[in-house]
């Protein structure tokens, strides 16, 4: 009976060891050196068909010349993300396969 239990609190110490990977959170500083302020930054992991939320917010805009930093924590595992923003303009520009993981900074250009 004894050699049971400590199998069985072997077991459990096992499983327990095993959890899922935690969900990320990545900051990297947006750099707008576009000739446009910037109204809206989406992004969404890159085999995602849906785009999150305007992660620029309540801020609203990020004016040409001026930089900000941005947070993605949508739960996400994923490293490989795509960029989509919308200039003052109303141009979108969508920007493929950025990882996520291995970025301190992104700048917009013209």
């Amino acid at each position: 009976m004894k050699t049971e239990l400590l199998g069985a609190l072997a077991a459990l110490a096992l499983v327990a060891g095993i959890a899922p990977a935690a969900a990320q959170t990545v900051e990297f500083t947006l750099i707008n050196e576009s000739s446009q302020a910037l109204h809206y930054f989406y992004t969404s992991p890159s085999n995602d068909n849906n785009w999150g939320h305007d992660l620029l917010g309540d801020t609203g805009t990020l004016e040409s010349g001026y930089n900000g930093t941005v947070t993605i924590g949508d739960g996400s595992e994923e490293c490989v993300y795509d960029f989509k923003f919308v200039m003052d303009s109303g141009a979108e520009l969508i920007e493929p396969a950025i990882d996520i993981c291995e970025l301190g900074s992104y700048t917009i250009t013209d």
